[in-house]
């Protein structure tokens, strides 16, 4: 069994969408007070990835007003952060005597214990949404309410990190399996903690495990997004992040093997792609090898052979003929 569920209006008339989306919504996080000028055929998507304590939730929808009131909150507060990710669409967020405008790109923190008003905009809007125990996030919650209805940059820096983990896990999802739950949770918080203590200027706070993991997975998007850069080596992604090569090294000891070795494999992954895409096949194997830093193509057919037993040009044409 996956561990996504999906969900559409789609299955009811449309008159009956809006009711069904307001009990999904309320069932998948919390109960709000919706209300739309769509609700007389209201249709969204929901899609959930059930890591355990931690949920992450991708959903499209017309525009809506939520309210979360004090009562409701006395009703049922499941005690939970919910941060939202605006992926397109515009926005708008209340909360802890702040109000602002989020625009896409953005991620906004909100406490299910507090009242909270907000709402999206606009003829569809799509969104991540991460929810986890306020007891999971290893910063003090009278420090995090210091950020709610905040928006914060998802598209670049350290928030680019969380956000581009977030739509890979996504995209992922249906690879993954129940083993693969706590290391997937874990990546997951301790980024939102990175991406909230650096906001907030009090990344002391978390546990070194916790910084630790938050920087490895910084410094692979890093590599990841300068494989074509033949100059990237373990020095340059140090400075690159401030850091010792030592500390560098140090950071990629759980991954049981060495940052240019990893580099290297990955650059080899983005070769084996390219060499199998049809689309590719006129481009000479030298240069699907220079594209990704290999700007010796005997050192990249050396490498690519040590890795797969077989040479760049050989792997192409046994790929042709299958």
């Amino acid at each position: 069994m996956g561990l996504t569920s999906e969900f559409t209006t789609a299955v009811v008339p449309a008159a009956e969408r809006f009711a069904l989306w307001s009990e999904l919504a309320a069932q998948s996080h919390v109960r709000n007070w919706l209300r739309s000028e769509c609700a007389e055929d209201f249709d969204a998507r929901l899609r959930v990835l059930d890591l355990g304590d931690v949920r992450v939730s991708t959903l499209t929808y017309p525009s809506v007003e939520i309210t979360r009131t004090p009562r409701l909150i006395r009703q049922d507060d499941p005690e939970v952060y919910q941060v939202n990710v605006l992926m397109s669409g515009r926005g708008h967020a209340a909360q802890g005597g702040r109000e602002a405008a989020v625009r896409a790109g953005e991620l906004v923190l909100v406490d299910s214990g507090l009242p909270f008003e907000g709402g999206f905009d606009g003829e569809l809007s799509s969104m991540t949404v991460v929810q986890l125990p306020r007891t999971r996030l290893p910063l003090p919650q009278a420090v995090v309410q210091r950020v709610t209805a905040t928006p914060i940059a998802a598209d670049r820096g350290l928030g680019g990190v969380f956000g581009r983990w977030l739509a890979d896990l996504d995209a992922r999802a249906d690879e993954c399996a129940p083993g693969d739950i706590p290391a997937l949770a874990s990546v997951t918080v301790d980024l939102l903690a990175a991406v909230l203590g650096r906001r907030l200027a009090v990344e002391e706070e978390m546990s070194p495990e916790s910084r630790k993991q938050a920087l490895r997975v910084e410094v692979c998007d890093f590599i990841n997004r300068h494989l074509s850069d033949p100059s990237l080596s373990p020095a340059t992604v140090a400075a690159a992040h401030r850091i010792s090569l030592r500390h560098l090294h140090q950071v990629f000891d759980s991954r049981g093997t060495t940052v240019a070795a990893w580099i290297r494999s990955r650059r080899l992954d983005c070769c084996r792609r390219d060499l199998a895409d049809p689309a590719l096949r006129r481009r000479p194997v030298y240069a699907i090898g220079a594209r990704w830093g290999f700007i010796e193509p005997s050192h990249f057919s050396r490498a690519f052979r040590a890795a797969y037993g077989i040479s760049p040009r050989d792997y192409r044409e046994a790929v042709r003929s299958r």
